[in-house]
């Protein structure tokens, strides 16, 4: 399921993938690393071997030096998986950026042989919500208004029901929280920029960011969010999602009604009937 034309655009692709050009000149991997870092502990967990991966991501360098011999896409609209050709799927911390997160995972589906693994590591709606708060109320008290400057990121509540509405199987979600620590709010603009995640969704501002309204953010900022051990702090949320190709050789629940034995016995409780 791709996105339609009559749906609201999230993301500016062009204006995601300048960003991500500029940032490979000297880039901010650090995040990328930790992402990688969990792929790979979650994949020594499964009691199986991959021998013919997928990766999609905005930093192609990156996940194909870690995963050698891994065909690694970009993450357009239309992924570039053959249907059927991998074991394993990793979709590596691009998809909050998607316009269409479900028709992401059922392509990555698609591309996944009976049985085959998805994993996938997205920027939660835990992240920059310090960032978030400092620019809405320096922007409201300077400019008198609100513009979107921070991207939505979805919660893992609603991002583990994704998996389902893809049609994956043996579903899993789980959160890798994050305390990051910076020197100023400035620095944290600095690596947001180094790491390709700067402002690209396509309801932007196009004018430069006021900078009554900046500086106001960043005193606002290093009030309301100082760090413990110095300097301010920002919050990382890193999701995981996991599922499966259906294959018939997984487990499938049991049909309601069909237990051949009471709780209570497996318990060896004693059962109170109520009344109707």
């Amino acid at each position: 399921m791709l996105l339609s034309m009559s749906q609201t655009m999230l993301t500016d692709r062009p204006a995601l993938s300048r960003q991500r050009a500029r940032a490979a000149s000297s880039p901010a991997l650090f995040l990328q690393e930790l992402a990688a870092d969990e792929i790979e502990d979650r994949l020594g967990l499964v009691n199986k071997s991959f021998t013919e991966p997928g990766i999609v991501s905005g930093w192609p360098d990156f996940w194909g030096a870690r995963f050698p011999g891994a065909v690694v896409v970009p993450d357009d609209e239309v992924l570039a998986l053959a249907p059927g050709a991998h074991d394993l799927v990793i979709h590596a911390l691009c998809l909050h950026w998607a316009n269409d997160p479900v028709g992401q995972l059922v392509q990555a589906r698609r591309a996944l042989r009976p049985d085959g693994l998805l994993l996938a590591v997205l920027f939660g709606g835990g992240s920059l919500q310090e960032l978030r708060a400092a620019l809405a109320q320096a922007e409201a008290e300077v400019a008198g208004g609100l513009s979107p400057r921070v991207l939505p990121m979805g919660e893992i509540r609603d991002l583990g029901g994704l998996l389902q509405r893809a049609g994956l199987a043996l579903p899993v979600a789980d959160r890798l929280p994050l305390d990051l620590r910076y020197p100023d709010p400035l620095a944290l603009m600095r690596d947001l920029r180094a790491m390709g995640e700067g402002n690209a969704m396509a309801a932007r501002p196009r004018a430069l960011l006021r900078r009554q309204v900046l500086a106001r953010a960043c005193t606002v900022y290093a009030e309301s969010f100082a760090h413990p051990q110095g300097g301010i702090r920002a919050t990382a949320e890193m999701i995981f999602l996991t599922g499966w190709a259906p294959d018939p050789s997984q487990p499938q629940p049991l049909r309601p009604g069909s237990a051949a034995a009471r709780l209570a016995d497996a318990l060896g409780a004693h059962e109170t009937r109520l009344d109707d």
